[in-house]
């Protein structure tokens, strides 16, 4: 078999046609979505993990057709393979990994690429751009792996996933033949042990000098893994050429955005281009935004209660164009731009304001409400609920302001405001 599979194509569910990147499936209870976190591109990773000591084949990236045909010839094989840059799996079945034999074909292949939006199952319709290209030699496989490593939140500690049937029909593995994956967990504080890095590889079937560089190799994914602050490091195929090498062909790494601080390195890799502008524009604010398809924008102070907003105004009919968490202190400069960012999204139909007043306070908050409505100019409906310290002063804040704001609704719980939004937007 030829070197033209997809790392991407992992575990993803698709919500309302918006991609949310879980941990692996291969883990019963995956936790939180990977949305926030830092993802870097499949050339990035491969020359991450070269560096930690993980065999990888060397690759080129270019942004051009004319590039690729280059990469080619640089390149010297007589079959290469070339793949789109993108933030999202199913690359090989949308067509956008592809073998080639000649610079032409290369350039083809890149021109295709570059020019069309990438659709698979992990984009929803739309789709999303191609901006770079990385071209390498193909590779003859005899057999393919799967390895990753993650954090398993039942157990409290990374894991090793591994199945000795990777590639990517990975998922379907998952789900048809679950004995055929294992997990192995690793030292909260010593990482992979190399007695441990050798019971997975026996357990992939390894054996004598190929099970010892497998090995090596696992506990050199795990030291990576936990140096870096990874929330995913993964090798989607693992390799045994027809030589007996053993290769890192494809690899997909996550980072824990509330580390990257320690990583300056790391956060140089960062791809905004790869991001929605919006999601790109609140995180500059320090603002937590997720953009969904639905109609009614969410602004809470918190993550857990913008996951409950979002349910309520589920269950009343509705469907939440955005999660979005300003914070325990919403200030009316966090409060205006985070409107800004609501209103630039032309689907959204009204508003739903959902805030505990705890560090800041709920007069306080009404405030700043209302000085963003002056500013900015509600066009859609506004349903205001909160709860907290100085409530009562801050319901009639919000009731003075209805004639200047006439769009603006007070309401006295949950139910009521995703009842009153739902029916404001018709």
């Amino acid at each position: 078999m030829l070197h033209g599979r997809d790392a991407n194509a992992t575990p993803d569910s698709v919500a309302n046609g918006r991609k949310i990147r879980y941990c692996p499936v291969l883990i019963k209870n995956p936790g939180k979505p990977l949305e926030e976190e830092m993802k870097i591109h499949e050339y990035q990773a491969r020359e991450l993990l070269s560096k930690a000591g993980i065999p990888v084949p060397p690759a080129r990236v270019t942004e051009t057709a004319e590039g690729a045909a280059e990469a080619f010839k640089a390149n010297g094989a007589a079959l290469q393979v070339v793949k789109a840059q993108v933030f999202a799996g199913g690359r090989g079945k949308a067509g956008f990994v592809k073998l080639v034999k000649s610079a032409e074909e290369a350039k083809a292949a890149a021109a295709f690429m570059l020019s069309t939006r990438m659709i698979s199952v992990q984009t929803g319709p739309e789709g999303i751009e191609v901006k770079k290209i990385l071209i390498a030699a193909a590779v003859e496989i005899a057999h393919e792996y799967y390895v990753s490593i993650t954090l398993d939140r039942n157990r409290g500690t990374p894991v090793v996933i591994a199945s000795a049937e990777g590639g990517v029909e990975i998922e379907k593995v998952a789900k048809d033949k679950p004995e055929a994956i294992f997990k192995e967990p690793l030292h909260p504080h010593l990482g992979l042990l190399p007695f441990a890095g050798l019971k997975v590889a026996t357990k992939l079937g390894f054996t004598g000098k190929q099970a010892s560089t497998v090995s090596k190799l696992l506990v050199n994914l795990a030291k990576f893994y936990m140096a870096n602050d990874c929330t995913l490091a993964e090798i989607n195929p693992l390799v045994v050429t027809k030589t007996g090498e053993v290769l890192a062909i494809d690899a997909k790494v996550q980072f824990d955005d509330n580390a990257i601080f320690r990583h300056p390195e790391i956060a140089a890799l960062k791809d905004d281009a790869e991001s929605d502008p919006l999601e790109v524009r609140a995180q500059k604010a320090n603002l937590n935004y997720i953009k969904l398809d639905g109609q009614i924008a969410c602004l809470v102070n918190g993550a857990g209660l913008a996951m409950a907003t979002m349910d309520v105004i589920k269950l009343f009919g509705g469907s939440p164009a955005n999660f979005l968490d300003v914070g325990g202190g919403v200030s009316a400069e966090g409060a205006k731009e985070a409107f800004r960012i609501i209103l630039s999204d032309k689907k959204v139909k009204g508003i739903l304001v959902n805030i505990f007043g705890g560090i800041a306070r709920c007069d306080l908050i009404a405030e700043a409400l209302i000085g963003a409505g002056r500013e900015i100019g509600f066009k859609v409906p506004l349903v205001v609920r909160l709860e907290g310290t100085n409530v009562e002063q801050a319901r009639v804040i919000l009731k003075n302001a209805q004639a200047e704001l006439p769009t603006l609704q007070s309401a006295v719980d949950l139910n009521d405001a995703a009842k009153k939004v739902v029916a404001a937007i018709g």
